[in-house]
């Protein structure tokens, strides 16, 4: 058996339970799918955050992303008052709002990745405990394809590589200096936004 994992102070970090669901979702009014997303929230207790699944490289960077919010809530350096959005600016790697708001989803029918977690846990996140099961269900519910929940590190969507290299500003010769390929340089990129703070 491990030992939990602490923060800088010795105290435990918070780790939120997270559910990835992957699939085709038809968004033909932004706003309307927001709110739909917000009423799934509402009615479990859930963060959920929606993501643009071109650009998002595994399962381990979002639920990485996850788990940096809610350390940065619970010692009360979030920029974002949403978790969801804390969420958002750490899977995109910035501290900007409107640049990470990129990484988010836009109109059209087009993969996407939907986060649910639970911050009931997480001090400072003024969160009930979720029910992650409806909520990804509820999701699932949301989505044009049988989105399956994504289950390890691989997204049955896939990524852009492209896309993925301009929006995170991956180099070649950034590729050519790390032992792993475009997605390790996204998860450093995702863990590294701690130090630039």
């Amino acid at each position: 058996m491990t030992a939990p994992a602490v923060d800088a102070d010795g105290e435990p970090a918070p780790a939120p339970a997270v559910r990835l669901v992957a699939g085709t979702f038809a968004v033909a009014d932004l706003d309307a799918f927001l709110a739909d997303l917000d009423e799934v929230a509402a009615e479990t207790g859930a963060v959920v955050q929606a993501f643009d699944a071109d650009l998002v490289v595994s399962g381990t960077q979002l639920r990485e992303a996850a788990r940096l919010a809610a350390r940065a809530i619970a010692r009360g350096e979030a920029v974002a008052r949403d978790p969801g959005v804390e969420v958002l600016l750490y899977a995109a790697g910035r501290r900007q709002i409107d640049r990470a708001l990129d990484l988010g989803v836009a109109e059209g029918e087009r993969p996407a990745v939907v986060l649910v977690a639970d911050f009931g846990d997480v001090p400072g996140a003024d969160r009930p405990p979720a029910d992650l099961d409806w909520a990804a269900e509820a999701v699932r519910g949301l989505a044009l394809d049988s989105a399956e929940p994504a289950e390890g590190d691989a997204l049955a969507t896939g990524f852009d590589e492209d896309r993925v290299r301009e929006f995170y500003g991956v180099t070649d010769r950034e590729l050519a200096a790390t032992n792993g390929g475009l997605a390790d340089a996204v998860r450093e990129r995702v863990a590294l936004l701690d130090v630039e703070k």
